[in-house]
């Protein structure tokens, strides 16, 4: 581990320490300093509090808040829920990995300006298929009005 990373890790320790924060605040702190919760900081912590890394784990994949790995620049997020599935979601789907080349064990371009997430709802069935690109929500969507809509955030 680099040591301007154990110094960042070191700090959140210490803040986290003083207020009597917990794990997810922990956590919280550690994706907002880097993107993300590396591996290798869960293990710092980890033998740093001697709680196991398997608690933080379980943290880190109950809440969709917390990432594993580097994010792109944009999220997108599509919507499978019930509607929005037989709306045509796995097709938005299909036409955004063909879009932005991304493989089907993929989630993150290599330029890093795009993640496509799923989830299992966003709360808007009537404008149903729903995209959400960072914080704008589009309705209705189509593969054709996808790579539309795409392009705005490529430039």
């Amino acid at each position: 581990m680099e040591k301007t990373q154990e110094a960042v890790l070191e700090t959140i320790y210490q803040k986290c320490t003083a207020n009597g924060d917990n794990i997810i605040t922990a956590l919280q702190q550690i994706q907002n300093e880097f993107g993300y919760v590396p591996e290798e900081s869960v293990y710092w912590y980890s033998d740093r509090t001697n709680i196991p890394a398997s608690r933080f784990y379980g943290v880190i994949t109950f809440y969709a808040q917390f990432h594993l790995h580097p994010r792109g620049k944009n999220i997108i997020t599509v919507c499978q829920g019930t509607v929005c599935h037989v709306k045509g979601a796995s097709r938005i789907i299909s036409k955004i990995r063909e879009d932005l080349k991304l493989k089907e064990d993929q989630s993150t371009t290599k330029d890093m300006q795009f993640t496509l997430e799923t989830v299992n709802c966003v709360g808007a069935c009537s404008i149903a298929p729903v995209v959400i690109i960072n914080d704008k929500v589009f309705g209705k969507q189509a593969p054709a009005k996808i790579t539309q809509n795409l392009k705005a955030y490529k430039e």
